[in-house]
């Protein structure tokens, strides 16, 4: 079983760092277009203010996370009713993020070992959902930082998004109506600071190798795989390039190749972008 303890601290480090990004901006810069077509930064910042707010009903009231749920007017604009439902003026939406993400963090913490908590579609242990936030705080993160024209150094934080999307292989067939593949896959990737992460059996035929900031911008969905330095060595391996997606729900539009200025954001749960993976 894992200890989230060392995880919440990844989050709190994953937030604190998107935190320095926006908290200086004007409120000219929080009004700038992201990579998501009608998402703001602003708007970027109140979906994770939002979905840090879901997670923790789930933790701790998971009857009224049910009913956030079927309690929707439309489920098919749950995520952007729920972005838009904390969207606020730049500093009391930075307040309303930090508190929420604190508040999120005690829930977490608190949750009894071997306990599964509510999701979209799944029940995930507290090390998952900690994971999925560190993921959909990095990547969301990307379209803050995109939208600003700013590179953010990559961290070993990215460890867990990387992990994840290797978890999702199947899911993201699955998620495209193809067969689940068999065959096992390696992953090998550069990692930050000079080691190399490995996910999947030593002598598995199909292999993916590259930078881990490129693996993890291709299973989020941030990037083309042609934009990236990226190999795939056989057919299945080749095809979970096209499919691969670290979030639940049907299908990503994915991103265009930078050619083409056409960027789509990709599909979520209800429009939302968490793992669906339980530990």
């Amino acid at each position: 079983m894992v200890d989230p303890t060392a995880l919440l601290a990844d989050l709190a480090a994953e937030s604190d760092q998107l935190d320095a990004l926006v908290a200086p901006l004007s409120p000219g810069d929080w009004a700038r277009p992201t990579p998501a077509p009608g998402w703001t930064v602003a708007y970027q910042i109140a979906h994770l203010a939002w979905t840090d707010h879901v997670a923790r009903l789930a933790a701790t009231d998971p009857a009224a996370f049910f009913a956030s749920v079927t309690g929707a007017p439309d489920p098919a604009r749950l995520v952007d009713d729920g972005a838009e439902s904390f969207l606020a003026p730049p500093a009391e939406l930075l307040a309303r993020w930090r508190d929420g993400r604190t508040a999120l963090a005690t829930a977490l913490a608190a949750v009894p070992p071997g306990e599964k908590l509510p999701w979209y579609g799944t029940r995930m242990s507290p090390a998952s959902m900690v994971t999925a936030r560190i993921m959909e705080t990095w990547a969301h993160g990307e379209d803050v930082a995109d939208a600003l024209g700013v590179l953010r150094p990559a961290t070993d934080r990215l460890r867990h998004v990387a992990h994840l999307g290797f978890r999702t292989l199947g899911h993201g067939f699955a998620a495209h109506g193809r067969p689940v593949p068999t065959a096992p896959v390696r992953v090998e990737l550069a990692a930050p600071h000079g080691a190399t992460w490995v996910f999947g059996p030593a002598d598995a035929a199909d292999r993916v190798t590259g930078p881990a900031r490129d693996f993890c911008l291709l299973v989020t969905q941030r990037r083309h795989r042609a934009d990236l330095a990226l190999v795939a060595t056989g057919s299945t391996a080749d095809e979970w390039l096209d499919v691969a997606q670290a979030f639940a729900g049907p299908p990503g539009a994915g991103r265009e190749p930078a050619t083409t200025p056409a960027t789509a954001r990709p599909a979520e749960p209800g429009g939302d972008d968490h793992a669906g993976v339980p530990a």
